[in-house]
């Protein structure tokens, strides 16, 4: 992005902020509405459509709008740091140091298209030196401490069934397709997408000096490989089971049934020798059992160089970069390449992302706003708790346990109380290989000191910058940064009415995670229990059915539909985050007024509100995949899957037998 167009967007930020604050609060937020459209018919699009039809994909994005999109613009800001941080002197070690040289090393791509391949060309003698099986899982735990992470899925988190204490967990793995569908998938676009990936390996291979054809030969053969691998993962639906994904062994037990991975040797390689583990997929690691016996050597040692090649290249030269983005193009639609800063600042945000927090929030992010969410967060628990009450299908004893997990929830709001050091991470200007490295390294030494420790319950799984929100059941804890906090979720100028219907939605549909097919198998402590009663847990069970088999009948781009299963609890927490949302609103004065601003009563902009926050644009294919992997529905069913289920919705816009989106009061659904 050019300096020009980065200081532009700041003027129009600048400007938007100053005129926010010279107006009457609300009046004048809500434009564009389309009154063509019957809200009945189409909310999103009658909130939307005039939008929709002017918004222009960014020819280097998937996409535009709100929610993760929002991280572009978001992107500009935390750009903006980095261009003033990196052309300063900055004490040595000191974060502004670290963030700048980091930034700066990875912008100055004649260096690093000088050096080729260059820097990975120890880690390709190391593969070559590979003679037998303890070589080769040596290296593969070694290689994984540096980020290059291919057969084995190990990290470090909260034991299921005892939250408070970290132990090894081992997720499947292995394959560089976005999951194992993909593999066995014989509609167009998929082998479109299939053949655009064997074309990247083989261009790989062909970049550090195989020839054409053997570097053809080697693609095929790890593709293979991946293939046989995915055929024993479970698919994105299936990992959704949570009691299906705890499998807690002895070692000594595990080492037994999956001899040619000499367990104890392995996780002693890895720095974590210990006597039990949970094996979240116990399968796959059976089928790489078995394979280590019957695949030769050198054909996983190729298998590991792609691997390799595939995690390192964004760390190399433009022809390696040139591979990523033409596969990008067949996978996700982008047009062109990101530019330079922009890759280089979602870099810094992988790699050092507490410290360039620290930078943002002390720029961007007022105090006043962690107060005003604490209120909101409070008056949306306080409804939630309220609903829970008058449930007419769960009995008294299910509710007084569901209403202890609720009071004990903790929520983070903003940033961190406390920041990561990154005092170990060596950053120099001028190695920008070296630099992720080391990064990387210094990931795996923070993950790993956690082992056997304590749960730190103030840890955060995200950056402060990034436009997110997440609910952690382990710790039965709520998030939400300060990237999120921001317009169309949040805005101090704005009226309660938009508010709640935008981060109020938000963190109802947080809340609702801790009580969604998932979540709701964690007790008050993180801990997977059977706190329900049988019978309450069957009903619950029968009503999330009924989300499922809605969602289902959803299409998107004509012939696909949405994935009921896959997307279940993002569903049920959309529907629960509106109404409990709504409840919110509804206790304060403006929820208790009929007074309008902008043509709107409050109720109207409530719910004008929530669609907003799901204003978003995708290419075609980035839908497709969405709709393959993402556990969320497309942002159109985000807004009307919920509302044509809500009856304060009818009552606000009047919605009649005959619209598209009517249902009779009986058939709309309610969970929570």
């Amino acid at each position: 992005m050019t300096r020009l167009l980065l200081l532009s967007l700041v003027a129009i930020l600048a400007v938007s902020c100053k005129q926010a604050t010279d107006q009457v609060p609300g009046q004048g937020l809500i434009t564009g509405i389309d009154s063509a459209i019957k809200p009945g018919d189409n909310f999103f699009m009658y909130v939307n459509k005039t939008w929709y039809d002017s918004a222009t994909i960014p020819a280097s994005q998937s996409g535009v709008g709100s929610y993760s999109f929002l991280n572009f613009p978001q992107r500009i800001r935390l750009q903006g740091i980095l261009d003033s941080v990196a052309a300063a002197n900055n004490p040595a070690g000191s974060i502004e140091q670290k963030v700048g040289d980091f930034y700066a090393s990875g912008m100055d791509t004649a260096a690093i298209d000088k050096r080729g391949y260059e820097p990975i060309k120890p880690i390709l003698a190391k593969i070559d030196a590979v003679t037998d099986l303890a070589g080769l899982l040596k290296l593969v735990a070694d290689e994984h401490k540096a980020g290059d992470r291919s057969l084995i899925g190990l990290y470090i988190g909260p034991d299921d069934k005892q939250s408070s204490v970290n132990i090894v967990q081992l997720a499947q793995a292995g394959l560089g397709l976005p999951d194992r569908d993909y593999y066995f998938k014989t509609d167009p676009s998929t082998v479109g997408i299939q053949q655009a990936y064997k074309t990247a390996l083989s261009s790989y291979f062909q970049l550090i000096g195989v020839d054409a054809a053997t570097a053809e030969k080697n693609a095929a053969l790890v593709y293979e490989i991946e293939e046989q691998l995915a055929g024993s993962h479970r698919t994105n639906i299936e990992l959704r089971d949570v009691k299906a994904n705890y499998n807690k062994l002895a070692v000594a037990d595990l080492s037994k049934k999956q001899p040619n991975l000499s367990w104890p040797t392995l996780l002693a390689d890895y720095g974590a020798k210990v006597d039990s583990l949970n094996i979240g997929q116990p399968a796959y690691y059976d089928k790489l059992n078995a394979m280590l016996s019957t695949v030769p050597i050198n054909d996983w040692k190729v298998y590991l160089k792609a691997n390799m090649l595939r995690d390192y290249s964004g760390f190399l030269s433009k022809p390696f970069n040139d591979v990523n983005f033409n596969y990008a193009k067949v996978l996700t639609g982008q047009a062109v390449m990101k530019p330079r800063a922009e890759e280089m600042t979602q870099a810094v945000d992988r790699s050092l992302g507490q410290a360039l927090a620290q930078l943002y929030v002390k720029k961007y992010f007022p105090d006043e706003a962690k107060k005003r969410m604490r209120v909101l967060v409070d008056n949306l628990k306080k409804a939630f708790e309220a609903r829970i009450t008058k449930l007419d299908w769960m009995s008294d004893s299910t509710k007084a346990k569901a209403k202890e997990k609720l009071a004990a929830f903790t929520e983070k709001i903003g940033y961190p109380d406390k920041w990561r050091d990154y005092s170990k991470v060596e950053v120099k200007r001028d190695t920008y290989f070296e630099n992720r490295l080391s990064a990387n390294k210094n990931d795996y030494a923070y993950m790993l000191a956690k082992l056997g420790q304590p749960v730190d319950r103030t840890e955060w799984y995200t950056t402060p910058p990034t436009v997110t929100a997440y609910n952690n059941p382990p710790l039965n804890e709520i998030v939400f940064p300060a990237g999120i906090l921001q317009p169309p979720y949040f805005d101090m100028n704005a009226d309660d009415a938009l508010n709640y219907g935008g981060i109020g939605m938000v963190i109802g549909h947080e809340i609702t995670h801790s009580f969604d097919d998932q979540g709701a198998q964690y007790d008050k402590d993180g801990n997977v229990t059977d706190w329900w009663t049988k019978a309450d847990y069957e009903k619950f069970k029968a009503r999330t059915q009924q989300v499922l088999d809605q969602y289902n009948s959803f299409t998107v781009l004509d012939s696909a539909h949405v994935k009921g299963a896959l997307t279940l609890g993002e569903n049920t927490a959309d529907l629960a985050g509106i109404a409990i949302a709504y409840d919110a609103f509804k206790m304060t004065k403006e929820g208790e007024d009929t007074t309008k601003l902008d043509g709107f009563t409050p109720d109207q902009r409530f719910f004008i509100s929530i669609a907003r926050i799901w204003r978003v644009k995708t290419t075609d294919a980035f839908m497709r995949m969405y709709v393959n992997t993402n556990p969320h529905s497309p942002a159109v069913w985000r807004v009307n899957g919920p509302l044509m289920n809500f009856t304060p919705f009818y009552n606000a816009f009047n919605v009649q037998p005959g619209d598209k989106m009517y249902k009779p009061e009986s058939e709309r659904i309610k969970v929570w």
